[in-house]
């Protein structure tokens, strides 16, 4: 059950995350182009924002292994899955298409969201269409392998 601690808390811990990814230039959209732009005027100051928060999730996943409850008394549930498959390669290319695109991932678009900028809101809008098609896909699929067949069981 979610307590209004928990609700303060991840507000809390969002508004770090938002401010930290405005310091970190990663709500501005020519400065993400600019690194993932490797063949031409490459800026590589975005390697060392990722380096950091790949340093952080380690340490943090480490820790976490250990423990079966959070800080503020809930569950810990850990990914399990490890394999790697179609659907996480494809995902894994449109992911980093639209953000080459764009030059916005999911958390700093919403913290730009919150400016108003118009490639934001297009941004989020477009997420949140794809999302919509990837559960209604998703949801289809699903319906589609569950189906009874149309032809009656025969008792033997």
């Amino acid at each position: 059950m979610k307590t209004h601690l928990d609700t303060v808390a991840s507000f809390i811990v969002g508004l770090i995350f938002g401010i930290g990814l405005i310091f970190a230039g990663m709500t501005d959209p020519s400065k993400v182009i600019g690194f993932l732009d490797i063949s031409g005027l490459w800026d590589p100051s975005l390697a060392f924002v990722m380096a950091g928060a790949i340093l952080v999730g380690l340490v943090a996943f480490r820790f976490a292994r250990h423990r079966t409850m959070n800080f503020l008394g809930g569950a810990i549930r850990l990914p399990t899955k490890n394999d790697i498959d179609t659907r996480l390669v494809v995902g894994s290319l449109l992911f980093g298409a639209g953000w080459g695109m764009a030059g916005f991932c999911p958390g700093p678009a919403l913290v730009t969201l919150g400016t108003g900028a118009p490639q934001a809101i297009i941004f989020v809008l477009s997420m949140i269409a794809g999302m919509a098609l990837f559960e209604g896909a998703e949801r289809l699929m699903r319906d589609a392998a569950v189906e009874p067949s149309d032809t009656p069981a025969t008792p033997q």
